[in-house]
């Protein structure tokens, strides 16, 4: 009997965290349509909640960290951060953002969320402060050790390799936190906790939730809409190497942008070959030939969620004859309203986080990370449609109908044939063991935080600091 308690107690706590789950997503996503100006007319606000209690414990010493790359990269960092912070049991000061990108947008952390509510909402987790005491300076070298974590580490790599330096070091500061944390083999308490982070934690400014909510409003006062995530700017082109479709004047200038920025590696690129992988982003032409295919009409009222296309008003044209009823925040809002977010990159594309989470319909034209981001946001809503392209296959089609060598119905019949299950639903995370990289994304798919968790095996009990 006294050998059968400890998998009562392991089936209690199973139990116990999927409920939790199952409350947590039902709280936020009704948090969330409250952010989203999607609840309706509810009545008078309801009362503040409660905070939760603090959670007790002595701190090992303070995590600082400094994140790299555009907004929605930034926002699974810092998920990953806070669950290394508990599990470790330190203090976490509030992120720096990356300042030094190619964007070189000069927003803090509160410029963006809310700092307040992030810090309270996270108090039975972990103690977060806005700045580190004044006792440790920047160039203190004997207090503070500045590195950068291994990617795609678990649990183990942490408590084994990075607490055993707290014994030396007050505080370490993380300089990159890219994908430092594995998506898989991770217990599903610190699972559950990157979600909280991400779906309840991490909320925009007031500033930025009012006009995302304003722009939302219009959208859907015109009726159902798509959103367009359509990643045809020019550090994605220069980034990628990809060219397809420019003249040969533009593809030099990205080339020469690439070689400018070191932190860029892959210089030397062979466009064509990358565009037939799939791994290019689908040009604005590509891009509205397969709309009309999967059977949008030209009354489709679809927003671009996007910084500036690389050659402006001109490279839109085949998409804005296709569908005449193209917008963007730009042409939603008035220029005073935008002033305060222009010259901020992550402040506008907070926008259109918050449009593309609210659509009807979201289509990214390439996997980067706020597809993926708005892909789990979809998920966790009640898993809204998302329409997945496979560009490889795509790009196939499309010469071979560019060719003449398909008709418009063969084209269109195969596009949607390729993608009547590339809509987004209910899945588990697929692993690839050594492959990180090439996995299902966490932060797309969190099954461990949806409805559907306990389909998808693999759940581990949490490793922690005592």
């Amino acid at each position: 009997m006294a050998r059968s308690r400890p998998r009562v107690w392991v089936l209690a706590g199973c139990a116990a965290v999927l409920l939790w789950a199952f409350v947590a997503q039902l709280v936020a996503v009704g948090r969330l349509l409250v952010m989203f100006g999607l609840a309706g007319d509810a009545g008078p606000s309801p009362p503040p909640t409660a905070l939760p209690p603090r959670r007790i414990y002595k701190s090992n010493g303070y995590l600082k960290i400094s994140c790299n790359g555009g907004l929605n990269q930034m926002r699974s960092e810092i998920c990953d951060m806070v669950a290394v912070a508990r599990l470790l049991n330190l203090t976490m000061v509030v992120p720096e953002l990356d300042k030094r990108s190619f964007w070189a947008d000069q927003s803090n952390f509160g410029d963006i969320f809310d700092v307040k509510h992030f810090i309270d909402t996270l108090r039975d987790e972990v103690h977060i402060v806005k700045q580190l005491p004044k006792r440790f300076g920047a160039e203190d070298s004997n207090s503070i050790l500045n590195m950068s974590p291994v990617s795609w580490s678990d649990e183990k790599y942490y408590l084994h390799q990075i607490l055993p330096l707290f014994s030396k070091y007050s505080v370490i500061h993380f300089n990159k936190t890219d994908a430092r944390l594995a998506n898989n083999g991770i217990s599903t308490q610190l699972q559950l906790l990157r979600c909280r982070v991400n779906f309840q934690a991490l909320k925009f400014t007031p500033q930025i939730e009012a006009l995302g909510n304003k722009l939302v409003q219009k959208l859907q006062a015109k009726g159902s809409f798509v959103a367009l995530h359509l990643r045809y700017e020019m550090d994605m082109l220069a980034f990628s190497g990809c060219n397809h479709g420019l003249s040969q004047e533009e593809a030099e200038e990205l080339k020469r942008m690439r070689y400018a920025y070191p932190w860029w590696r892959e210089k030397e690129i062979d466009s064509q070959a990358k565009r037939l992988q799939g791994l290019c982003p689908l040009t604005p032409e590509e891009t509205s030939i397969i709309l009309k295919a999967l059977g949008f009409q030209k009354d489709t009222l679809l927003y671009i969620a996007a910084g500036e296309i690389y050659g402006g008003e001109k490279r839109l044209e085949p998409l804005q004859a296709a569908f005449p009823k193209l917008v963007k925040k730009e042409m939603l809002l008035d220029l005073e309203a935008l002033r305060q977010f222009q010259n901020h990159s992550s402040q506008m594309a907070a926008l259109d986080f918050i449009v593309s989470t609210a659509s009807g319909i979201f289509i990214p034209t390439y996997d980067g990370n706020m597809a993926k981001l708005v892909e789990g946001h979809r998920r966790f809503l009640g898993f809204r449609k998302s329409v997945l392209l496979d560009r490889q296959k795509l790009v196939g089609l499309i010469d071979l109908y560019n060719n003449k060598t398909i008709s418009w119905n063969s084209f269109a019949s195969s596009v949607q044939e390729t993608h009547k299950n590339r809509v987004v639903q209910s899945s588990c995370r697929q692993k690839l063991e050594n492959k990180p990289k090439e996995e299902d994304y966490f932060y797309a798919n969190p099954h461990e935080c949806l409805a559907n968790s306990r389909f998808c095996s693999g759940t581990k009990d949490a490793i922690s600091v005592r």
